[in-house]
């Protein structure tokens, strides 16, 4: 069942708010020709209950265009904007838009019209221009795209006079877009430097470190501490994500639209930068606890992620204690029976039962409730934290997106599917949005972020040498190990 929209979505702040009058509201004005159920006018849009459901695609561009009366709600602008590219490149998009607008100024520019309205509607063009951009700024990036928009802002700055309202909105949104972009530049090449940390493919000779190396515990003891820096590690990677670079998770897998905008693999690297991340902290705590060598500090340090991983969960913070879960489950950890017998488990079961994947996990997703409400009527930013399992959001997207079609059958797009979808990315990147209260430790930081991690060969090597094989299969494994040694020395 689909959720209908929300009036939460991203929203700029009012420009003109005199010149556009009560129309910018984004209520749907008389005349429009939208009717509560049924088709519009021009027969291309259909609503129900007052919600747009579906239309065709050159239809629901011509609703993204204001007129003199109507400026369309800011749910629809992000919504349309964001899933569009499903079927049409930004680019092109702007390039409609700017031919709808051209029809619609040459309307208003016959003898007789009042240069108030054309005025009025050159102000609603900005304020959705703007909006596009605030919201959107790598839409721009392409060249095609900034001519369209530099085309489109001259047009409407022929009525307005000399160091007008309009033509200064335009000077003001042209500086911000060009700073945001500039800002993306300098932060690609930032993580091009800042590749995450490859795996230690020098500790499977040795696996066991010098007695004198640190190990996490020797960096930081207090496990609501290390949660804490895990959660700015999340919020600062998080942050790079934008939510045209979600809806990739859409465009790459849509192979049957023909006309449907091909996925940008620089819009990617965000995403598969923040999976690593996920796959790095889990080999991360299986390689601090199989490089231990005592048994009695082994234990320490599985109880130690124990409760760092609880911390997590208090905080919010889903996917680090799903990180540390999944790195306490691998296996070269997990069959080291004789460690795991002296750990006082019961924390541990409970948050395995709170990442249970029964019923898709259905326990996740009541405390993800939880925690989204508490986010909701939170009074401090330490209650505003909501950090998802990032694997199983990219999921819901995933099947969301699969199990319904992005047209029906009479051709229309499908945008009762379309709002959901921004509904989950916008719920997502209020997420994101939330500042980090605790204080940045760079030393925790920096281990966490650039200790060795063994690869799954020495996992296993150390994994041997501290519990050795209990079965035929360890046994065989273990021996194909040890020969692969040999043959390398």
């Amino acid at each position: 069942m689909f959720l209908e929209p929300q009036e939460t979505m991203p929203q700029t702040s009012v420009v003109f708010s005199s010149i556009l009058g009560p129309s910018h509201s984004g209520q749907v004005q008389p005349g429009m020709g939208e009717r509560g159920s049924g088709a519009s006018s021009s027969g291309d849009l259909v609503f129900q209950e007052g919600r747009l459901i579906s239309g065709s695609l050159e239809a629901l561009m011509e609703h993204l265009v204001p007129t003199v009366d109507y400026y369309p709600d800011r749910t629809y602008i992000f919504t349309f904007l964001l899933s569009s590219r499903v079927f049409i490149p930004p680019h092109d998009l702007l390039a409609r838009v700017g031919q709808i607008c051209l029809e619609q100024r040459q309307q208003l520019e016959t003898p007789g019209s009042e240069k108030a309205k054309l005025k009025s509607f050159s102000a609603k063009i900005v304020q959705l221009l703007k909006e596009w951009t605030e919201a959107f700024p790598y839409d721009f990036q392409d060249e095609k795209a900034m001519a369209e928009l530099k085309a489109i802002t001259h047009r409407v700055t022929l009525c307005d006079e000399e160091n007008g309202t309009v033509k200064k909105a335009i000077a003001q949104m042209t500086q911000s877009l060009l700073l945001s972009l500039a800002a993306r530049s300098q932060l690609q090449e930032l993580r091009e430097k800042l590749r995450s940390p490859a795996m230690d493919k020098g500790s499977v000779l040795k696996a066991k470190p010098p007695a004198t190396q640190k190990d996490i515990l020797g960096v930081c003891c207090d496990p609501l501490v290390l949660a804490q820096q895990l959660t700015h590690i999340e919020l600062e990677r998080v942050s790079s994500i934008h939510p045209e670079d979600l809806m990739q998770i859409v465009s790459h897998m849509d192979s049957r639209d023909k006309h449907r905008c091909r996925g940008d693999l620089t819009k990617t690297y965000s995403l598969e930068a923040y999976d690593n991340w996920f796959n790095c902290l889990s080999m991360l705590v299986a390689t601090e606890v199989c490089r231990v060598v005592k048994k009695k500090h082994r234990t320490r340090m599985l109880e130690f992620f124990i409760d760092v991983a609880r911390e997590c969960f208090n905080i919010g913070n889903f996917n680090s204690m799903m990180a540390i879960i999944s790195g306490m489950n691998l296996s070269p950890v997990a069959r080291l029976k004789k460690t795991w017998s002296k750990v006082k488990t019961a924390k541990f079961d409970v948050l395995e039962h709170h990442m249970d994947p029964s019923s898709n996990f259905c326990n996740y997703r009541t405390a993800l409730q939880g925690a989204t409400q508490r986010s909701q009527m939170a009074n401090s930013s330490r209650e505003k934290i909501v950090i998802p399992v990032f694997n199983l959001f990219v999921k819901d997207i995933y099947f969301l997106h699969k199990i319904h079609t992005n047209h029906l059958p009479n051709g229309h797009v499908n945008f009762k599917k379309f709002w959901e979808i921004s509904r989950q990315i916008h719920e997502f990147m209020t997420w994101t949005q939330v500042e980090c209260p605790f204080e940045k430790d760079k030393k925790i930081q920096n281990y966490l972020l650039t200790a060795p991690i063994y690869s799954e060969e020495a996992l296993f090597i150390a994994s041997f040498e501290s519990e050795g094989p209990e079965n035929h299969m360890e046994k065989d494994s273990w021996k194909t190990l040890r020969t692969t040694l040999l043959n390398r020395a």
